[in-house]
């Protein structure tokens, strides 16, 4: 320990070991979040305090700890899609590509399948499925069939889709962000296996389930009559929605040319869809709508997200994430190979039992630690990918391996259709399983052959 190190160390509460007691914090902390006894962003700040209380950090660091460009990029989306949903655009897709297939049990499967997959990845998972649940409750009850094989088809659709892009799903954002990755790294290196996985997917519920879902022409005739124009609720905001979506998309895109951070092209695309969204109207009524966008961005997330940065920056001052670095090398002989097909594995499964987002945010420094000894960032870009993939097809294990799956579940209760834990494990295993196993051949194939 250096002349600095002990100077910090005699700074600590008790004169505690500083990695034992960030270790000691850490475990307190993700073991409360796993009980959800307690509101999750509650219990990440209060860690976040500890750790400084502890003489761990202080105000400075730990505040050097928070990466603002992940806080940036999910506080503009969630503007923008939060605006963007009042012009009704996302219910339109949904009963549009239902009468596209004639309202055919089976060709709704695909479609509801579809355009979930594509809203989670451009949209939060979560957002996604409170949109399209309800559209598919009410599609399957004029048609009179089981709506359960298009909920948890939905639910596996979220978590894959939301794979494919920068944006799609918590971990990637964290990821991305970390690591200077672009929208297009993430189009480029994650889509193919998303869009191959979702079609097997889709084919094997379609061969399961499809035999069983039937209906009458009457019933059809009925979904048939749904006006999709009827879902638009707001012509001008979906014309306003649609220019800045598609801006914001070109940003990302652009990134790397112009230099700017995703964080920035979000927050200022949520800024200019505010301005279009309240231009016009006085004083009161702008004030209003501010208010009322402002109310729809999940701050429990945002907050959530800031407490474990510092939790979690905690562990890397103390030089905990470098020891564990060190000793996952050792396992792996220094192997990106070996390396890459434990990480994918590892975070499936931690991810299957536990929030990805915690277990992401942890391993991402401790990766960052193995880079210099494993040949750099370049080398090591089939790890970051393993984790990815790892993490965002893992939430597809179990009934509360993702946010998305407890809101559909919820939803599912309330309309008398419930999914149970056990009964849900029966396809989420298998889903969890082959879809993990597909992206271990592609990275294999990708990086390693």
């Amino acid at each position: 320990m250096q002349a600095g190190d002990l100077a910090h160390a005699s700074k600590i509460i008790f004169g505690m070991d500083p990695q034992i007691l960030s270790v000691a914090i850490m475990i307190v902390a993700y073991i409360i979040l796993f009980t959800e006894k307690l509101n999750r962003a509650v219990v990440a700040l209060l860690g976040a305090a500890v750790m400084i209380f502890a003489g761990i950090l202080t105000q400075e660091t730990a505040l050097e700890g928070i990466d603002f460009n992940t806080l940036a990029l999910l506080i503009g989306m969630m503007t923008i899609v939060g605006i963007s949903e009042k012009s009704g655009m996302f219910q339109f897709v949904a009963v549009w590509g239902a009468k596209k297939v004639q309202a055919s049990p089976r060709g709704l499967l695909i479609v509801l399948a579809t355009v979930t997959a594509v809203f989670s990845a451009f949209l939060d998972n979560v957002t996604t499925v409170l949109l399209i649940a309800p559209v598919t409750f009410q599609i399957t009850r004029k048609l009179k069939i089981n709506p359960y094989p298009y909920l948890i088809l939905e639910i596996f659709a979220s978590n894959i889709g939301g794979t494919a892009t920068l944006i799609g799903d918590p971990p990637n954002i964290l990821i991305g962000s970390a690591i200077n990755l672009s929208f297009t790294d993430f189009l480029n290196e994650l889509t193919p296996i998303v869009a191959v996985t979702m079609i097997v997917l889709i084919i094997g519920f379609n061969l399961i389930w499809g035999k069983s879902l039937v209906t009458t022409d009457k019933n059809r005739k009925a979904v048939m009559k749904i006006s999709e124009i009827d879902c638009i609720t707001d012509w001008a905001l979906l014309k306003k929605s649609l220019f800045v979506l598609f801006c914001v998309i070109i940003g990302f895109i652009s990134a790397e040319h112009l230099h700017i951070a995703n964080g920035t092209i979000a927050m200022f695309g949520a800024a200019v869809l505010l301005l279009l969204y309240t231009v016009g109207n006085d004083h009161e009524e702008r004030d209003h709508k501010i208010e009322e966008i402002f109310s729809i961005v999940d701050w429990t997330t945002i907050f959530f997200f800031s407490g474990l940065f510092v939790i979690v920056y905690g562990l890397e001052e103390t030089g905990v994430l470098a020891m564990l670095a060190n000793k996952f090398v050792e396992i792996t002989d220094g192997s990106i190979q070996k390396s890459a097909m434990l990480i994918i594995w590892v975070s499936a499964i931690v991810s299957s039992a536990i929030d990805n987002i915690p277990f992401v945010a942890t391993m991402i420094p401790m990766i960052k630690s193995m880079e210099e000894s494993m040949g750099g960032r370049e080398a090591m870009m089939p790890v970051w990918w393993a984790l990815s993939l790892g993490a965002c097809f893992g939430g597809n294990g179990t009934l509360i391996g993702a946010s998305a799956n407890v809101i559909v579940a919820g939803m599912a209760a309330r309309e008398g259709h419930p999914i149970n834990f056990l009964r849900f494990l029966i396809w989420s295993i298998p889903v969890m399983l082959v879809s993990v196993a597909m992206a271990t051949v592609y990275l294999y194939l990708r990086f390693f052959m």
